[in-house]
């Protein structure tokens, strides 16, 4: 009997520490109640509670949470039918507000997105929401963000995921897609065509301007080399005559070292001139001014004889 009694002390004893210690995870909180009202958050580690005054009334995860958003099917501006798909990035910042605030906050996330997004794609034509996501999610997380402040919740991000349009006009935008492709490559190819006749007259035009200097510069080497061939041959006349002079210059010297003034080489002149009226055909003409010396010659003869006899 005593042992059956120990034994159930010791369940007893069992069960109370395990209703009273409570061991919450890392990035985990959870919502104390004492008595049916809010007393505390159990904070990660080893908690102690009283046993049946005390209850763990929620767990709430504090990491970034997503929630994906069943895709809607919208109507644009224009009247057309889009489904959009998006997905919604959260995160519990208040424990107490996310178990009091709301009986089911993901649920609200889902219902505000749902709203929101008809109210925006329906002042957006179809052009403006394919191209627009950044436009849809920025809006849509400003519209939870105000409506979660109060939940303890934070919308970390919004992502439009698809935006798909009715088949017809998801054909005709491909229809469309490829006329534009078409007319963009046959602008390029025209540009193409353009540019390199632009570049074929520009490399002509260059080749004709470099064919032009060239024959300039052929020219102009072949005056210079002209005129330098000339100053050259003026310049070797110039030297030939003053080389003549100079010996014409030399050899007069030497006439007077040797004694021959202008009276000796007069008459050796006429020496030269009675040779030369010896023979029977010659007939010599004597200027005027040369028969002003004749009154000489004899003087001069004279002084040439006295000179052989010593």
């Amino acid at each position: 009997m005593g042992v059956v009694l120990s034994l159930v002390i010791v369940f007893i004893v069992i069960v109370i520490a395990a209703l009273s210690i409570k061991i919450v995870p890392q990035q985990r909180v959870g919502v104390v109640e004492r008595l049916g009202k809010f007393n505390r958050l159990l904070t990660p580690g080893v908690n102690i509670l009283v046993p049946i005054i005390d209850h763990v009334r929620k767990y709430h995860d504090l990491r970034i949470q997503q929630a994906n958003v069943p895709p809607q099917t919208v109507i644009t501006k224009d009247n057309v039918q889009v489904q959009i798909d998006t997905i919604i990035f959260y995160q519990v910042t208040g424990p107490e507000q996310a178990t009091y605030g709301i009986s089911d906050y993901v649920y609200g996330v889902r219902n505000i997105s749902t709203a929101t997004m008809r109210q925006i794609i329906g002042k957006m034509e179809l052009d403006e929401t394919l191209s627009g996501r950044e436009k849809i999610s920025t809006d849509i997380r400003v519209a939870l963000d105000e409506a979660t402040e109060k939940w303890g919740v934070r919308i970390e991000r919004v992502e439009v995921i698809d935006i798909q349009p009715p088949v017809d006009i998801q054909e005709a935008m491909d229809k469309q897609m490829k006329a534009e492709r078409s007319k963009r490559a046959i602008v390029l190819e025209a540009e193409a065509a353009k540019q390199d006749m632009i570049l074929r007259a520009e490399g002509d035009k260059q080749s004709k301007i470099l064919k032009a200097e060239g024959d300039k510069e052929a020219r102009i080497r072949e005056a210079e080399g002209f005129r330098q061939a000339q100053e050259l041959e003026a310049l070797g006349q110039a030297k030939a005559i003053q080389a003549v002079a100079e010996a014409e210059k030399r050899r007069i010297e030497l006439l007077r070292e040797a004694g021959l003034d202008e009276n000796v080489l007069t008459y050796r002149s006429l020496e030269a001139l009675t040779d030369i009226s010896n023979g029977a055909a010659n007939k010599v003409f004597i200027p005027t001014k040369a028969v002003e010396t004749l009154g000489s010659i004899g003087a001069i003869a004279e002084m040439l004889k006295s000179s052989k006899g010593d």
